[in-house]
């Protein structure tokens, strides 16, 4: 039955319905008080006149239908089925960022706190989303300072020689090294951040207010004046958000700015009737903007499915649908939600500025405008889940040939650009060759972190990235089973352990990020090299080269695919090239020495001091053998020219036949 025949027989009833092509394929999603009237109008040539109808309905072999109770329920089905089934013919949401949540793994003996953009069904508590994005990472780092509880990815079902620095600067009761806090205390601390996350601040202030007094009875003055300083704290907290809640309702303003077939939008979000933060969408392919569509469609996907929702959100324009997505959004939020298109005065006025500022990302993301150094570190901050804008990026790369001539190449950036004077070469000597996957111990007097708590933390603010990367637990890292057939992940392993290796004997700071050229293998690689020399919490990532996606050490499971247009993938890809450049020239530099000495040594009658004469005369053997003759004769005699040249002559012959 074809799809017009289709739609006269459906009933006037509401729900959803789904256009297919010829292969099955969903073009198209969309809800309907009355699927009969609706879908018909699909099929009326009066309305082929619009770009996009006419494509869609010429492309439509096939259509399905969901009949539902209520509009309500079709409004949620089709934001469902739009982000399950990607239709091209739906506008669908493209974001550059997704908030972050605070991850409490509350199912582990010693519970730790992470920074993560994913809310999953693991047994854990999750605290947020958090606006602005950097808001999670400063109340993770008073979580640290206040309750000290970590961040890590250490293993702390087995037990550790000597604790990581963040023990020494008083950021973690060290759970990992047996003896240094019992597990009664570490649990309080877990149970009064969990309090602080949970906003129920009140409870805890009581809490610590009794502990405090129990601490001064007993003469215990300097844990009663660590109570005492985290209560002001608190309550200082506590006197700002009040403050702010009678500033202003929360309010999100939605604007765009479109020149089909691209178009910018910008949402941004009002706390306290203050801005905190904004969000950013971009769309490349939309060659019939219909802005009936494009403003509803948006607000449902941003909205119907999030964890947090203002009291009120202003659009541009008004819609058909806005008091049923009202509705549904009230009944969501607890709350009377309300969306309003402001006509004058502030709220027009600020609707007005959210409208320049999609224009001006239009201009950055289309116009091809150069974002500033400040700009690309804070969205590889934000992209890599980084605590610190980087400051120093240290890159690996590996080159051989078919196993011959290994090097590998360390690049930096630094500040904004490249750094050549730290860059550095290494010849793999193989020390890790057909070894198995252990870390190898090194001498922990020369490399553990001063005793003396000041000194400590000396050593730690003088790091240009002081706090550790929040990564979520991971096993120990294991690697293929080809590992120790597979140069390139042994190479890897020696040239990172050589270089933080001396690092840490030298007492320098660690970078901001490590960055390896390769795919998960030579991340693992590079993470056991770390953990060797008992690095932890380092910041490492790799990149793989025809994917272009980023694996971040932790949360290899979740990898990070950015948009092609994203200055933190630009600026990747530049120090990732730089890398791969200064190890091949590096590798071709080591064969054509090597190459070179042996084709002049085996010559009869050519010492080393003839070689050398010749090579710094000519610089290859490819121009001694162009210079023929009379040109070596001005350099040796004529008849060692004549021998020179037949033996290299004969020496192309044999190696052209033999291929």
């Amino acid at each position: 039955m074809e799809p017009r025949e289709k739609a006269a027989l459906l009933p006037e009833s509401p729900g959803v319905y789904l256009f297919k092509d010829a292969a099955g394929t969903v073009l198209y999603v969309g809800k309907a008080t009355s699927l009969r009237s609706r879908v018909r109008s699909y099929f009326l040539e009066s309305r082929w006149m619009d770009a996009k109808t006419g494509s869609l309905a010429r492309e439509i072999a096939d259509l399905d239908t969901i009949v539902l109770a209520n509009a309500r329920e079709a409004l949620a089905l089709e934001n469902n089925l739009i982000k399950q089934y990607q239709p091209k013919f739906n506008i669908r949401l493209v974001d550059d960022k997704t908030y972050p949540y605070i991850k409490l793994t509350a199912n582990e003996k010693y519970p730790r706190v992470y920074f993560t953009r994913k809310v999953k069904k693991d047994g854990s508590l999750y605290f947020g989303p958090y606006f602005p994005a950097n808001l999670a990472r400063r109340i993770l780092t008073f979580v640290h300072k206040r309750f000290m509880v970590p961040s890590c990815n250490v293993d702390l079902t087995r037990d550790h020689p000597r604790p990581c620095l963040q023990y020494y600067i008083k950021r973690c009761h060290g759970p990992c090294v047996t003896g240094l806090t019992t597990h009664e205390d570490y649990a309080q601390a877990v149970r009064d951040a969990r309090l602080f996350l949970d906003g129920k601040r009140q409870d805890l202030i009581k809490s610590l207010e009794a502990r405090m007094g129990v601490a001064a009875e007993q003469e215990l003055y300097e844990q009663a004046a660590a109570y005492r300083d985290l209560l002001r704290t608190l309550e200082d907290i506590e006197e700002r958000q009040r403050i702010a809640a009678a500033q202003g309702d929360d309010t999100d303003v939605l604007a765009y700015h479109e020149e089909a077939p691209l178009v910018a939008a910008n949402l941004f979000h009002l706390r306290g009737g203050r801005v905190v933060d904004r969000r950013e969408f971009y769309w490349e392919d939309l060659d019939s903007f219909d802005v009936n569509e494009f403003v509803p469609s948006l607000l449902k996907q941003l909205y119907l499915d999030a964890a947090y929702l203002p009291k009120a959100i202003h659009v541009p324009l008004d819609f058909e649908d806005r008091a049923l997505l009202e509705e549904a959004l009230t009944e969501r939020a607890g709350h009377k939600v309300e969306i309003f298109t402001p006509q004058r005065g502030s709220k027009r006025a600020f609707l007005d500025l959210v409208e320049n500022n999609a224009k001006h990302a239009f201009e950055q993301r289309f116009r091809v405008l150069k974002p500033t150094s400040r700009m690309i570190g804070e969205a590889v901050q934000s992209a890599l889940n980084l605590l610190e804008e980087p400051r120093r990026i240290e890159s690996f790369d590996i080159s051989h040939m078919q196993g011959t001539d290994t090097v590998a190449s360390m690049v930096v950036w630094e500040n904004g650009r490249m750094k050549k004077s730290d860059y550095r070469k290494f010849i793999i000597r193989g020390e890790f060759a057909g070894r198995a996957l252990v870390p190898t111990p090194i001498d922990a007097a020369k490399v553990s972190p001063p005793a003396n708590g000041d000194a400590a933390q000396a050593a730690h603010t003088s790091s240009p990235d002081p706090l550790p990367i929040l990564h979520e637990p991971m096993p120990p890292p294991v690697l293929p089973v080809s590992y120790t057939q597979n140069d390139d992940f042994a190479s890897m392993r020696e040239a990172v352990t050589r270089r933080y290796r001396r690092v840490l004997e030298e007492q320098k700071p660690m970078p901001s990020l490590i960055l390896i050229d390769g795919g998960i293998g030579q991340l693992h690689a590079a993470a056991v090299a770390l953990e060797s020399l008992q690095i932890i919490n380092q910041p490492l990532a790799s990149i793989a080269k025809k994917e272009e996606i980023l694996c971040i050490y932790g949360q290899e499971n979740e990898p990070c695919k950015l948009d092609r247009h994203s200055p933190v993938l630009h600026l990747i890809q530049q120090i990732r090239d730089e890398t791969h450049r200064f190890a091949v020239t590096f590798h071709r530099l080591r064969r054509g020495k090597r190459q070179t000495k042996t084709a002049l040594s085996e010559v009869p009658g050519v010492g080393p001091l003839t070689a050398q004469k010749l090579l710094r005369e000519f610089g290859s053997v490819a121009n001694i053998q162009r210079a023929g003759v009379e040109g070596l004769s001005k350099v040796v005699s004529r008849k060692s020219a004549e021998k020179i040249l037949a033996y290299l002559e004969s020496s192309t012959v044999s190696n052209n036949l033999s291929r």
